[in-house]
């Protein structure tokens, strides 16, 4: 199935980077589930995965190839997440790596599994290694948009992002793509998503690198609260560009991109999740600590009665301030604390604004983004959380998820 050009942006080849499609039926026939990405010998790669106890065999595999040795091939698959599979899904995992091994004639180590879908059900992993030589006969350096497309679950749509980047040394080019719609409350990263880059980066430098940009994006999400079993987020490097980052001018500009990149990313997940008509960002200010502003953030970002009040663009403000006072913060003084829906003050002094406008604060909720601000008044950090609304989509779409 192809993607129509209209539904993404332009996401520019990375140099040393193939991606290659294929529908191996893992749940359903008729759409591309599999996703091969090739990588140059050499290629740097850093991860992070879910925090989630119950992590999915995938990760614990993918956890330990990439500790063991070099990557070459990631290996994805949507419809199945091999996850609360026992070791039947272990040997599963390291059967479709072994597999592609095979086929691609690299070490079965240097294969990077990932799954998403339906948790406790078998892998299917015979259609995964029968689907492997379509995938790789067509990897291609810009089948970005098919990837971002195959990788999809309950997503309305796939998400990417790229840009160019000038350094002191050159040009280069970061890509990334991601999916997510359901199951968002990352505890590292998201569903799943995979950037690349043409820069010359040290494996140390890029998990410093990706670390510090998940915690300003992919983890500052949240749809309902829950955490996947198979959260991953990838960053490689090819080194392909031969630009280094040399100067720490070149690094803060990479930093600067990366962080950019994968809030946007992020934010694309938020406004798709599932059954979304709008999101808001929950912007908290004057905290002591950025884990305080966090606290707070999430306390209202993941309340579904503020989440229910945004789908029916109700300016409940007292179920706010119900969240923000239930987010454990010590030592809160409430009178300090300041509300706004945009632009429309809605709490003051412990209570409702005397400046509260309700028919601006309705409007303001109607918008597709709703920005909610939060001033503690207590110190100088500050935080964002993105989320969306919760609507009659949102059930029906879970309640139907195994049908």
């Amino acid at each position: 199935m192809a993607v129509a050009q209209s539904e993404l942006p332009r996401l520019h080849p990375v140099a040393g980077v193939q991606l290659g499609v294929a529908e191996a039926g893992v749940r359903k026939a008729g759409a591309n589930d599999l996703v091969v990405m090739a990588l140059q010998p050499g290629t740097r790669v850093a991860g992070v995965f879910t925090r989630n106890l119950f992590r999915a065999a995938p990760v614990r595999l993918a956890e330990s190839n990439l500790r063991d040795d070099q990557p070459r091939y990631l290996l994805i698959n949507t419809g199945n997440a091999n996850a609360g599979t026992g070791p039947a899904g272990d040997q599963a995992a390291r059967q479709n790596c072994a597999a592609l091994a095979g086929h691609a004639g690299c070490r079965a180590s240097q294969v990077i599994p990932f799954s998403t879908g339906v948790i406790g059900e078998p892998l299917p992993a015979a259609r995964i290694d029968a689907a492997l030589p379509a995938a790789l006969e067509g990897l291609q350096p810009d089948h970005w948009a098919l990837a971002a497309d195959a990788i999809r679950t309950t997503d309305t749509r796939p998400k990417g992002r790229s840009q160019r980047l000038a350094l002191s040394g050159g040009e280069i080019t970061l890509t990334g793509i991601a999916k997510g719609s359901g199951m968002i409350r990352p505890d590292m990263a998201t569903m799943l998503a995979y950037v690349a880059t043409d820069a010359q980066i040290s494996t140390a430098a890029l998990r410093q690198l990706l670390r510090g940009a998940v915690a300003v994006s992919f983890n500052r999400i949240t749809v309902d609260g829950d955490t996947s079993t198979n959260d991953a987020c990838m960053l490689m490097a090819t080194g392909a560009s031969g630009v280094a980052l040399e100067a720490d001018s070149d690094r803060q500009l990479f930093a600067e991109a990366l962080t950019d990149l994968c809030t946007a990313l992020a934010r694309e997940i938020v406004a798709d999740g599932e059954g979304a008509t709008r999101d808001a960002a929950i912007q908290v200010t004057g905290a002591r600590s950025i884990g305080e502003a966090e606290r707070v953030a999430f306390s209202v970002a993941e309340s579904p009665l503020f989440k229910t009040a945004l789908f029916a663009a109700d300016p409940n403000w007292g179920r706010i301030l119900a969240a923000v006072g239930r987010a454990g913060v010590e030592d809160l003084d409430v009178e300090r604390v300041r509300i706004a829906i945009d632009d429309c003050p809605i709490v003051a002094d412990g209570g409702l604004s005397p400046d509260y406008d309700e028919a601006l604060a309705a409007r303001r909720m109607a918008a597709d983004h709703v920005p909610v601000v939060i001033d503690l008044d207590r110190g100088g950090q500050a935080a964002t959380v993105w989320t969306c609304d919760f609507s009659y989509d949102y059930v029906r779409i879970n309640a139907e998820y195994r049908s």
